[in-house]
Parts: structure tokens; C-alpha cells; sequence
């Protein structure tokens, strides 16, 4: 999974997003503060279609309307506006058109500005984009590959607001729960993955190993030109993926990874080979 999957594009001429501060939206009226915000607001480099080609098949995906903009229109947001919602789905889709067994996982966890009017435009938007792509909501234990091929399903839609209730196809927000450090610290982020792992309930929901660090206020200001990328990520992505190596998947283990900039080490696919494990426990079973 990426963090944050949007962010490759946020747009630094539009106002600063309902998500953050009265302070920041004051400040943020100067052009050079928001060139600085887009260099903390981005946390990927790659589109989705990139980021599929990748190996990426969760997303974490943060929306609002734009206020006093005319229509409901809705748009992914991380600080900065980024591109329309409609847009994106409708990239998902044409790969998962030309990959028909592939299966993504889309975890709508944040929404801004929204009354119920945008939420209805926004599931209904969801609901043309994909059609009968859409998997409805089924205990997670049923919900293997197999199922979703015999079923001609791919995509599982977590939607974390009380709307959900209203719609089949919307998985509620508690079936995906993903844990957030909120540290600048990469021991107390492993710490705190190894924590809630060891906490993941036996059976009914997938989980979520955020394993990203969180820039604090003084983090920003002490490195304000340098960006997210180059002050917290790069020197810290080396440990964070040997954690990874380290893990295994299953009941007890590891279920969804989550990283910023996924592209700069080999995160898809040293994700993707714990799976082999479970292979080799198939296999030393028979």
C-alpha cells in the first residue's frame, strides 16, 4: 500500500485545503508558503497507474469538496488540493479493465467539507466508475483471491463515515483499521508496529502496518526547504524496509504495509515476497 496515495500532484495555486489550520490558511496566502507546503504534502512521486504497475493494491485516500466553488465536485487533498476524485477512479479502473484478476483495496478514511450531499455525489461517482467491480461487504474471512475471480470483483471500497450503512458495496471503516505512530522516530515507529501487531484481532478485519514518520511542527521548521522526502524519508527507508523482510503474513502476521515515496526501495516487492512464506507453510503442510 502507499501513504497517502494521491499526493503525487497537489495543486500550489489553489487555496490551501479545509484540512489544515486557520493559522496555515493565513499564512498560506503568501505563494512561498505554499511551494514549502507542497514539498510536505507530497509523500509519492508516482501516479496510480504507476503505483499499480508497481505492485501497489491499497490506497489511503484523503477527500473534500472545494468551498465557495460551485457543484460538488470532489478532490483528493493532503494540505493542497490534488486532482478530482472522478479522475482518479476513472485511471484504477482502465487498469484493472486491462488486468482482470488483479483486486484493489480503496480506503476513503478522511473526508473535509462534506455534507451528505457530497458524500451521495462521491459513492455514486464510486459506484460508475467501477459497476460491478465493486465487491460488497462479506465476512474478510470469505474474501480470498478465488472468491473475488468467481465473483469477477475487484475492488473493495472502505468507507469510513455513517454512510456506509446505506450502501452494499461500502465497507465500513472499522473492517480496515491502520494505526498511526505519529512519530519522527524510527525505533518508536518500529516499536509501535511491532505493538499493534502483536494487538490485531484474531479474525474480521484487515489491518494496516503504517510504517511511515510523521513530521512535527519543529521538523518543518528546522528543515523547511529540505521537504518530507529528503529530511525524514531517505535516511530512514533502509531500516524501515529491513523491518519489513523481517515479517510474516497470515492470521498473527502482517496483512497491509504502508510506505511514503514507494518507488525508492524495492517496497512493492519486498512486500509482495512474504507471500511466499505462506506458500512454504502450504506446501510443509502437505
Amino acid at each position: 500500500g502507499s501513504h497517502d496515495s494521491f499526493s503525487y500532484w497537489v495543486d500550489e495555486k489553489s487555496p490551501v485545503g479545509p484540512d489544515q489550520a486557520t493559522a496555515i490558511k493565513r499564512l498560506a496566502r503568501i505563494s512561498l508558503v505554499r511551494k514549502i507546503m507542497k514539498k510536505w504534502s507530497v509523500t509519492q512521486n508516482l501516479t496510480f497507474k504507476e503505483q499499480l504497475e508497481g505492485g501497489i493494491r491499497y490506497f489511503d485516500l484523503r477527500v473534500s469538496s472545494k468551498p465557495g466553488e460551485i457543484g460538488q465536485e470532489i478532490y483528493f487533498i493532503h494540505g493542497l488540493f490534488g486532482i478530482k476524485v472522478w479522475d482518479g477512479l476513472k485511471e484504477m479502473n482502465s487498469f484493472l479493465e486491462q488486468h482482470p484478476k488483479e483486486v484493489i483495496f480503496l480506503d476513503f478514511n478522511h473526508f473535509y467539507a462534506m455534507d451528505d450531499s457530497h458524500h451521495h455525489f462521491l459513492i455514486n461517482r464510486i459506484r460508475s466508475a467501477f459497476e460491478s467491480k465493486l465487491c460488497c461487504v462479506e465476512c474478510v474471512e470469505y474474501v480470498t483471491l478465488l472468491y473475488m475471480w468467481e465473483k469477477k470483483h475487484q475492488v473493495l471500497i472502505f468507507y469510513h463515515h455513517p454512510l456506509y450503512q446505506e450502501y452494499p458495496f461500502l465497507w465500513p471503516g472499522n473492517k480496515m483499521p491502520a494505526p498511526w505512530a505519529n512519530t519522527t522516530n524510527v525505533h518508536k515507529l518500529l516499536q509501535f508496529l511491532e505493538t499493534t501487531l502483536g494487538e490485531r484481532s484474531r479474525y474480521g478485519t484487515f489491518h494496516v502496518s503504517q510504517a511511515i514518520l510523521t513530521p512535527r511542527v519543529k521538523t518543518i521548521a528546522r528543515h523547511l526547504i529540505r521537504g518530507l522526502k529528503n529530511t525524514l524519508v531517505h535516511r530512514n527507508l533502509p531500516m524501515i524496509l529491513n523491518w519489513v523482510k523481517a515479517q510474516k503474513p497470515g492470521v498473527m502476521g502482517v496483512n497491509i504495509i504502508t510506505s511514503d515515496f514507494v518507488e525508492l526501495v524495492d517496497f512493492a516487492a519486498t512486500v509482495i515476497a512474504l507471500n511466499d512464506l505462506l506458500l512454504e507453510e502450504d506446501e510443509s503442510a502437505t
